[in-house]
């Protein structure tokens, strides 16, 4: 008989917020969200050709909703907990029956443990609370019951003590120190939402709460469902190409598509299907290098040339602005309205302690024990603007001394952000980029203001190389702040300019300034200039940089050197 749900969350929360290996609280308990291969077995029903190609797999899944009967499994995680009454602390086993979480001999809820240990390799465990207080002491036969306990009125982990029957008594004090478990507890390589843990771990794990945000930190990708993968007679091959992929022969291939009469009830001919698969086929050749570096390029080209609504299951449709106005043309080269678009991430694997980092290598704990060949994801339907800047103007601000000589310890501490971990940095950081994304995060900012959407549910997707200098501004979400046309309706003429201006002046002063427009490379790993809270930093939900690699600057000038700021340079040039 199948057990009764002890909570609920949202769906994209799985793939962002309580993913596999994260931890949940569920009224007085807590659990960890377990592998993939416990989920109800059934196909993958999300699919998009270029992140499975990506990625490795043959599709993805959407995380089942609570009407269709079917449940996300999780395993009590910590295992230790405390009766608040009686103070005792155990296995949660050993204080409690199975059917419920109240101490045997108080019947109260039972506390789950507040402390856990975790590795940068992505391994969790209870906290070691024996070995914590015998530290140093040889380990003794005999009844060792454990208790914790609040000494004072303060919170401090000081007043928190642990003591054993044994008469050892220790407190929490200095348990968060980065080598604290040093001595104490070697990693055991536990993986609690999988069935067995890893061979063996090096790593000295570190002491976290267990409802703290550096607990589990989601390694995602995602991409924009373009033509042609979004449309037409590609959709109809997605549920049957993990078999068609493998048929190269033209004669053959037509045989198999005859035979599952997949051109039946569509407006497509079996040649139709056989040069979809033939061009997917090629496509799919592609190095693994090239096939991630290409996810944005190919996004580019589809967003720069747009695509007209043709039928009305179509994924993406993307029309030019009726027309950009002139005091803008200095600036701005190209504004597009994106009036649809299907946006698909996934969850690959997470990180502990610190979040994805492209300049160190990191472990990518499985989601699974086999590989599954499908990863979990959700996809959401949106709404967006893409705007490309000026090329002449813009190659011509991004080569001047000044500029130059402002970006560039930019360059070198992401350079030794890399070099500290032995790797060599992924790209260059130049002026284009911290100006298209400084740009991004200025009318993200301007338009929550202007069009009811929250900044958080705003998002931007930079195109920055030789050869690229644009950003997409869109909405995608399953919720209340999904697509209701409020962002495409910012790019409309009069709105356009008026919200350009607006942020051109909003962006020229700060409250902190003149702290904030003369600060020096600050923030992560010095990798930002003039930015902070108030003025160019976003929610992280709305930057793909994680709020790096900005500088208000750019945009406006500094008061001993205007012609540094891209857009007073142009607004007296128009």
């Amino acid at each position: 008989m199948p057990r009764k749900p002890k909570g609920s969350i949202r769906r994209s929360q799985l793939i962002t917020t309580y993913g596999i290996g994260s931890i949940i609280a569920v009224e007085d308990e807590s659990f960890m969200v377990a592998g993939i291969d416990r989920w109800e077995p059934r196909p993958p029903d999300l699919h998009e050709p270029r992140l499975e190609r990506q990625l490795h797999v043959n599709g993805f899944r959407i995380p089942p909703a609570s009407e269709n009967g079917s449940d996300i499994p999780v395993v009590r995680f910590p295992t230790w907990a405390h009766c608040p009454v009686c103070k005792r602390l155990d296995q949660h086993s050993r204080l409690t029956s199975i059917s419920n979480n109240k101490c045997n001999a108080c019947g109260l809820a039972l506390i789950p443990s507040r402390f856990i240990i975790c590795c940068t390799n992505g391994h969790a465990d209870d906290f070691p609370y024996f070995n914590w207080v015998h530290v140093g002491s040889p380990r003794t036969d005999g009844d060792h019951r454990m208790s914790i306990e609040s000494a004072g009125d303060s919170a401090s982990l000081g007043d928190i003590i642990i003591r054993c029957t044994c008469r050892k008594v220790a407190t929490m004090e200095n348990a968060f120190s980065k080598n604290a478990m040093k001595g104490v507890k070697q990693c055991s390589g536990r993986r609690p939402w999988l069935s067995a843990p890893d061979a063996s771990c090096d790593q000295v794990p570190r002491t976290l709460q267990r409802g703290a945000s550096n607990v589990w930190f989601s390694l995602m990708h995602s991409a924009i469902s373009i033509p042609p993968w979004s449309e037409g007679a590609f959709l109809v091959l997605n549920k049957h190409w993990e078999m068609l992929r493998h048929l190269r022969d033209r004669a053959a291939l037509r045989a198999v598509l005859e035979s599952m009469r997949l051109a039946e009830g569509t407006v497509f001919s079996t040649d139709d299907l056989v040069t979809a698969v033939i061009e997917r086929q090629a496509g799919e050749e592609t190095d693994d290098d090239d096939v991630t570096r290409s996810l944005k390029r190919d996004e580019h080209t589809a967003l720069h040339h747009g695509r007209a609504e043709q039928t009305i299951d179509q994924q993406f449709v993307c029309v030019p602005a009726e027309k950009l106005p002139d005091s803008l043309s200095g600036t701005i080269e190209r504004v597009m309205l994106v009036k649809k678009l299907r946006e698909v991430r996934v969850l690959e694997s997470f990180s502990r302690i610190t979040p994805p980092d492209a300049s160190q290598p990191i472990s990518r704990p499985p989601l699974s024990d086999t590989h599954s060949g499908w990863l979990p994801a959700i996809e959401v339907n949106g709404e967006g603007v893409f705007i490309t800047l000026a090329k002449s103007a813009l190659e011509r601000w991004e080569k001047t001394e000044r500029v130059v000589k402002r970006v560039s310890p930019i360059n070198e501490n992401y350079r030794a952000r890399f070099t500290e971990h032995g790797g060599l940095p992924d790209r260059e950081i130049t002026p284009r980029l911290m100006l298209v994304h400084s740009l991004a995060h200025a009318f993200i900012d301007q338009w929550a203001l202007d069009s009811g959407y929250p900044a958080s549910a705003l998002r931007e997707r930079l195109y920055v190389d030789d050869d690229m200098a644009s950003f997409l501004i869109y909405t995608a979400t399953s919720d209340s702040a999904g697509s209701l046309g409020g962002v495409i309706a910012e790019a409309e003429p009069d709105r356009l300019e008026a919200s350009y201006r607006e942020l051109a002046s909003r962006t020229a002063w700060c409250s902190a300034d003149p702290l904030c427009i003369e600060s020096g490379p600050n923030g992560v790993d010095a990798l930002n200039l003039a930015a902070c809270h108030s003025c160019i930093l976003l929610p992280e939900s709305s930057c793909e940089e994680m709020n790096i690699l900005l500088d208000r600057a750019l945009l406006v000038g500094l008061p001993a050197e205007p012609e540094v700021g891209f857009l007073r340079l142009n607004a007296s040039e128009v």
